[in-house]
């Protein structure tokens, strides 16, 4: 699939490359999103190449943080796969995903078999963990949705 960036997301991807050395697929900025509590809840989701996690986050978070501190926002880090099931598998992290079913009809849905415990791990806080994980699923895998099984 063809992945549109905005000016935005391309600037985020050039920071993100300069301070960590690892290189970002794609970047999903999300605006005010509002969780209830008045505050805006602005972040940046960034998609790293495969083997480059580690690089991404530094030592102890520190690329992270300075990525963050730099934005001024919550940034969020998704490990790229080959398949769709490893995908969304690695979108949903840190959740324990044991096994990912893609079925494709009207809708392309993925069902993603979640521990109980990590069911809130997961959807995240007023669902910004899936809602970030669906997103980057449409974009480079055509999936309409995630379901939690």
């Amino acid at each position: 699939m063809v992945v549109t960036l905005s000016d935005t997301a391309r600037q985020y991807i050039a920071l993100f490359e300069d301070e960590t050395g690892a290189t970002a697929r794609d970047c999903v900025v999300f605006e005010d999103e509002r969780d209830g509590d008045d505050a805006p809840d602005e972040r940046v989701v960034f998609l790293v190449k495969p083997g480059d996690m580690g690089r991404a986050i530094g030592s102890g978070g520190e690329n992270v943080r300075k990525v963050e501190g730099q934005l001024g926002r919550d940034v969020t880090l998704v490990e790229d796969a080959d398949t769709p099931e490893d995908f969304v598998a690695n979108a949903l992290a840190p959740a324990a995903v044991h096994n990912v079913t893609v079925s494709e009809g009207d809708e392309t849905v993925a069902y993603a078999e979640v521990d109980t415990e990590d069911t809130g791990v997961a959807i995240g806080e007023g669902g910004r963990n899936i809602l970030a994980a669906e997103k980057l699923a449409k974009r480079h895998y055509d999936i309409d949705d995630i379901q939690l099984t």
